[in-house]
């Protein structure tokens, strides 16, 4: 029985979607195909009609999930960014938030497809942000796109690592509040 192309392409975002989800809870290697296509309703076969290996489909877990469309931040300015960011909601969203502060420590690992994805989003990213951060010239708001936004990455890593509520919680709020200083 043939598929159609609506029906494929349903069935890879339900894939790209629940390994996004699940490599972000879990960490690449946590989760097999196995578990990757049962979350997303499918038999496993389904998995091998999209993707060549375990590898190729972490390259496409990056492009979909931060692909502008993927990714619910790309349209805002860093302050409003910042405030979402560094709060309580997405800290205890790990399924569902940054793949950066979720997966970037393996992604230094990844195939050079995986990076170049990688890169590609981390470069318009920081384009994005330097529209809206503060300062004088191109350069100096450059420099602030990078500086906070790689500051809220590692705050939400530490954040998440430490098993001290009231920590875990300062480490947000300090950090958000350092942008203002």
């Amino acid at each position: 029985m043939k598929i159609s192309r609506d029906r494929l392409a349903d069935n890879k975002r339900r894939i790209l979607d629940a390994a996004a989800g699940l490599m972000r809870e879990r960490g690449c290697d946590g989760v097999s195909v196995s578990d990757i296509t049962k979350a997303a309703g499918l038999t496993h076969g389904a998995f091998y009609n999209h993707f060549e290996s375990k590898d190729d489909l972490v390259a496409n877990v990056f492009a979909h999930v931060l692909s502008p469309e993927g990714s619910p931040g790309a349209k805002l300015d860093l302050d409003t960014f910042a405030q979402r960011y560094l709060s309580l909601e997405h800290r205890d969203d790990q399924a569902g938030g940054c793949i950066f502060s979720a997966l970037g420590c393996e992604a230094a690992r990844a195939s050079p497809a995986t990076r170049a994805v990688i890169t590609k989003a981390v470069k318009a990213q920081i384009e994005r942000f330097s529209l809206t951060a503060p300062g004088d010239t191109v350069e100096e708001r450059r420099r602030i796109a990078i500086t906070h936004w790689a500051a809220m990455i590692g705050a939400m890593v530490l954040a998440r690592a430490v098993d001290d509520d009231a920590l875990s919680e300062e480490l947000l709020s300090e950090t958000l509040a350092a942008f203002d200083a």
